[in-house]
């Protein structure tokens, strides 16, 4: 069909055009909007600035063709063959390009948010800065496809093929990359923070400076993956291989890496910070420092020698219990979280309410926190609601004297400078407390209140899963029954109760003795 006829046709009211041939046409800045061109041959066809709004493209042959600048949006371009096409700033917010084929195509800052690519093959395309924002690519070709720069924000990327792929600057925000193929892609200072990349094949991928803030990578393949100063904090990591992964001075602060295969891997100067290290395959992994401060700016920066990583990584996050023998009822939880609700908003340390279980007899109260320092500091604190918290302090202070005391000397410590550092340390986080002068009459806690007079029970777990006990009421899970209830009360012997007795000095060094040392 020559260019003079179809346009004599479509002026005249003529919208079908299926099948048509306009190969090599100049159609350049016409208004074509609802023309059918199913099936339509407008391969080196110039389109270029053309309005195809809503226009049937379906099926039509546009290899070569020139549309930059085109409004094609919300066009039907389903099974279309868009090769090596220039869509330059074209316009396709909203159209239909179902398994459509734009083998090294121009996309370059083209407008397709929301656009549905399900099944295109984009092999090669050329899409940098474009806007592909809640774009439908699952499976999706995108392998070699150069995305730098492009908005992929909440795009469905499920299942789609980006092996090879260049999205360094791009922005993921939100994206689901569920299952998607990246091996060896180039996603560098790329933002997928909030991302799904569950599951997805990022074997020797480039996400230095990436951010990965909250995103899903439990049972992502990482394998060689370049992850130096990328912010994986709160991120799921569940599960994922990080096999020979270079993680060195990357953000992990409260990421969740439970299960991770971490063999060979490099983790120098990673902010761990709130991180378990628990559940972890770390055969043949590299680490001579880390840094343990919750903001990630070095001021807790611990060294570790080869056997220090070992058993560093193989630890998991220190707990405070206590035991409390009787069971909370709701005017007593009521009462205790307004209590540990002003402690929180005076120590730092106290940020994280406990979890509670509840028993018929005892209720227990776990305190996780971010590192075994903490772990007398926040003692001293969660136990302050209650009528024990004063022989509990007692005790904390027992042990910390034992720490600095000639008792320590006999004990043979190959380096007492280490020891005197961890003393020194948990004192210091003790003093804190003292300097906040956080009373305990400030709590509204009523006399005839059982709950809080019970006795109790403190158990810490250091980051070694050892246990010590720094406070065990001589009461504490006697039960008092009247002789009435036997057939012969004169045989019942008493139970006199048991003081408590504070641990020796060699039990506490060994409590502690694993602790990081912190870097002056």
């Amino acid at each position: 069909m020559e260019v003079e006829e179809f346009i004599t046709k479509y002026e005249a009211g003529e919208r079908n055009f299926a099948a048509a041939n306009l190969t090599e046409a100049n159609l350049s800045g016409l208004n074509l909007s609802g023309a059918n061109f199913s099936g339509a041959n407008l391969s080196v066809a110039n389109l270029s600035g053309a309005n195809l709004y809503s226009a049937n493209l379906s099926h039509a042959k546009l290899n070569v063709a020139r549309l930059s600048g085109a409004n094609l949006t919300k066009a039907n371009l389903n099974r279309a063959v868009l090769n090596v096409a220039n869509l330059i700033r074209a316009d396709l917010g909203g159209a239909e390009l179902i398994q459509a084929a734009l083998i090294r195509a121009e996309l370059i800052r083209a407008e397709l948010s929301r656009a549905n690519l399900t099944g295109a093959n984009l092999t090669s395309a050329d899409l940098r800065e474009a806007k592909l924002r809640q774009a439908n690519l699952s499976r999706a070709n995108l392998s070699g496809a150069n995305l730098r720069g492009a908005s992929l924000t909440a795009a469905n990327l499920e299942g789609a093929n980006l092996h090879g792929s260049d999205l360094s600057r791009a922005d993921l925000t939100g994206a689901n990359l569920r299952d998607a193929e990246l091996r060896q892609a180039n996603l560098s200072c790329t933002n997928l923070s909030g991302a799904n990349l569950s599951g997805a094949n990022l074997r020797w991928v480039d996400l230095s400076g990436a951010n990965l803030r909250w995103a899903d990578l439990s049972d992502a393949k990482l394998s060689g993956a370049n992850l130096i100063g990328a912010d994986l904090s709160n991120a799921n990591l569940l599960n994922a291989s990080l096999v020979h992964a270079d993680l060195t001075q990357a953000r992990l602060i409260r990421a969740d890496w439970t299960g991770a295969d971490l063999s060979g891997a490099t983790l120098t100067g990673a902010k761990l910070y709130a991180v378990s290290r628990f559940g972890l395959k770390t055969e043949g992994l590299i680490c001579e420092w880390v840094d343990l401060s919750p903001d990630g700016d070095r001021t807790q920066i611990y060294r570790l020698s080869s056997e220090e990583a070992r058993k560093f990584f193989h630890q998991t996050l220190p707990t405070v219990q206590i035991i409390i023998d009787a069971p909370l009822d709701h005017e007593s939880h009521f009462t205790l979280a307004s209590c540990y609700h002003q402690i929180a908003q005076q120590q730092s340390v106290f940020y994280l309410p406990p979890s509670i279980k509840v028993g018929r007899r005892r209720t227990l109260l776990t305190f996780v926190i971010d590192n075994d320092n903490q772990l007398f500091s926040t003692a001293y604190l969660a136990i302050l609601p209650f009528t024990d918290s004063e022989a509990t302090h007692k005790n904390i202070i027992i042990l910390m004297q034992m720490l600095q005391s000639p008792e320590m000397d006999n004990l043979g410590i190959k380096e007492p400078q280490r020891l005197q550092n961890l003393s020194n340390a948990l004192i210091q986080g003790l003093s804190k407390i003292f300097a906040s002068k956080l009373l305990k009459s400030s709590f509204v806690i009523k006399e005839d209140s059982k709950f809080f007079q019970s006795p109790t029970q403190i158990v810490l777990t250091n980051s070694s899963d050892q246990t010590l006990n720094i406070y065990h009421h001589p009461q504490f899970g006697k039960r008092f029954v009247k002789p009435s209830s036997f057939a012969n009360p004169d045989q019942i012997t008493s139970i006199e109760p048991v003081k408590y007795t504070p641990p020796s000095a060699s039990v506490v060094f060994d409590f502690i003795k694993n602790f990081p040392t912190l870097e002056k």
